[in-house]
């Protein structure tokens, strides 16, 4: 039977100003504003979608922006550290490039024999750039980073979790996903094992459990091709036991939410329409988009939203 599930669609964080979000993800790390719409949940508060070129599904990092957010704490129950792609030559430059910007990095370390370098943005949001030769996506640049060193996408995620054995089961019964191989204490899994598919699990049974506010992952969502694959992972999690919403419609795909067993919130969105639906290719995330739904507030919507601009070259 085919996969339903095959890797990592996007990850949403919580974040604080929105003009830092903004500078740190395009400016810093050079990802491309695919998308500048509201929170549907909550639409006084921005959306911003950063990835590659067209804002391809395993390459999309999300972030809410709430001015004035206190900082969150990482802990049990959460995903703790986004992993990027880079080339393999590339943590070289990437050093250079955080310390230019006086952004504290690890020394490299080692996982599963590559090498990664760990940091944080201005709001703790815990990020890892991994360097492989296992990427062949080509990443974006708006010039600022030489292609050769960009960020390619995601390459996994890191859920900090009390115990595994529950999330596991999950995972490789109900999600698509394989056990790949243990390292000191950290377990991987992925749909093929490749970049952009890849989940570890670090227990820490004793661990304190984390707060959710700026500097915090929301959720993670997984990828699945359309509406029918997605409705069959809903059913299939529903007769297993798992408490999954009904599906909501967030414009460049369609969603579901659950709670995995160890308190992090999981999504599955549609790779369908995707980003280009309401911008020309060429000039996504230029405008603010809105839905239909709220379109009508548009005035009202722009006049709290705090202003922002694409500072790109400011960190070339």
């Amino acid at each position: 039977m085919a996969a339903l599930i095959s890797g990592i669609h996007h990850i949403t964080a919580i974040a604080g100003n929105p003009q830092k979000n903004l500078d740190f993800y395009t400016g810093i790390l050079g990802l491309r504003l695919v998308k500048k719409t509201i929170n549907f949940d909550a639409p006084d508060v921005y959306h911003f979608y950063f990835g590659d070129e067209l804002g391809a599904p395993g390459t999309v990092f999300t972030t809410f922006p709430f001015e004035g957010a206190r900082k969150g704490t990482k802990g049990t129950g959460e995903l703790t550290y986004t992993a990027f792609s880079v080339p393999l030559d590339a943590l070289g430059f990437w050093m250079e490039r955080l310390g230019k910007y006086n952004i504290p990095f690890s020394t490299p370390l080692s996982r599963f024999g590559e090498k990664l370098i760990r940091f944080e943005d201005h709001d703790g949001m815990g990020i890892e750039l991994i360097a492989t030769n296992k990427d062949e996506r080509k990443g974006w640049t708006y010039g600022n980073i030489p292609l050769e060193f960009a960020v390619r996408g995601f390459y996994g995620a890191t859920l900090n979790l009390k115990a595994k054995e529950l999330t596991e089961k999950l995972l490789t019964q109900f999600m698509d996903y394989r056990f790949i191989a243990e390292d000191g204490g950290r377990y991987r899994f992925g749909t093929k094992g490749d970049p952009g598919d890849i989940v570890d699990i670090v227990i820490d049974p004793n661990g304190r459990q984390g707060t959710q506010s700026a500097g915090t992952v929301h959720h993670i969502a997984f990828r699945t091709a359309n509406e029918a694959s997605q409705l069959e992972i809903q059913q299939k999690l529903i007769r297993n036991g798992y408490q999954v919403t009904e599906v909501k419609d967030r414009n460049y795909f369609k969603s579901i939410y659950f709670r995995e067993p160890g308190g992090v919130l999981f999504e599955i969105a549609t790779d369908e329409p995707g980003f280009a639906i309401d911008e020309d290719e060429a000039h996504l995330g230029e405008l603010l988009k809105l839905p239909e739904w709220i379109e009508s507030q548009r005035s009202k919507l722009e006049a709290r939203l705090a202003k922002v601009e694409l500072n790109v070259e400011k960190y070339a």
